[in-house]
């Protein structure tokens, strides 16, 4: 029998289409908090549990500085309302909420003859996954503030339209933006 992520959702058939993030997503539901075996260590997070990366930047914010648990309390009740509103599996909505918040190339600052000049760069696969994680999880904080929502439901509405490569997801209006930029800098 294989293990199940949240005793609920199945991760055998997860589809990745995107090849060069698919080696960094991890989906093993077995570690979901590591306690930093990581940390200061290049190229280790890798080896994180994509819900456990997901939980701890969730965690940058005020409220859930450092409370892991309480973070991952409000991943699994964004699951189940996912699940309530796609009828499809909570984690291959996740997979492709990053697949489409993930830029593919950004700028950077070149000093050139006394002065600084933006050039766009490809944008490493383990970077992509960072900035897509990040954003999912500073689009669904921002839109708690003065609103009634809970952090669940705009968590589960952000990987939702993520995942349906809708502009209203700050995550992929964001990618949006730096691919935007990127392409002004070449």
């Amino acid at each position: 029998m294989t293990e199940q992520l949240f005793g609920k959702y199945d991760v055998e058939n997860i589809v990745i289409r995107d090849q060069g993030l698919a080696n960094y997503m991890n989906l093993d539901p077995r570690k979901l908090h590591t306690h930093g075996r990581h940390a200061n260590r290049r190229f280790r997070k890798e080896k994180l549990s994509l819900i456990e990366r997901l939980a701890n930047n969730l965690m940058r914010t005020e409220k859930y500085n450092g409370k892991k648990s309480k973070a991952l309390k409000v991943i699994e009740e964004a699951f189940g309302i996912i699940e309530q509103r796609t009828k499809e599996n909570p984690l291959q909505i996740l997979v492709r909420a990053i697949e489409n918040s993930a830029p593919r190339e950004e700028t950077t600052r070149l000093f050139l003859s006394g002065i600084y000049v933006p050039q766009a760069v490809d944008c490493a696969p383990l970077r992509r996954l960072d900035i897509a994680l990040r954003n999912i999880c500073r689009g669904a904080v921002s839109k708690t503030f003065r609103n009634k929502k809970s952090i669940a439901e705009c968590l589960a509405d952000e990987i939702i339209h993520a995942a349906n490569d809708d502009a209203a997801s700050f995550a992929v209006s964001k990618k949006l933006e730096i691919e935007r930029i990127a392409q002004s800098a070449r």
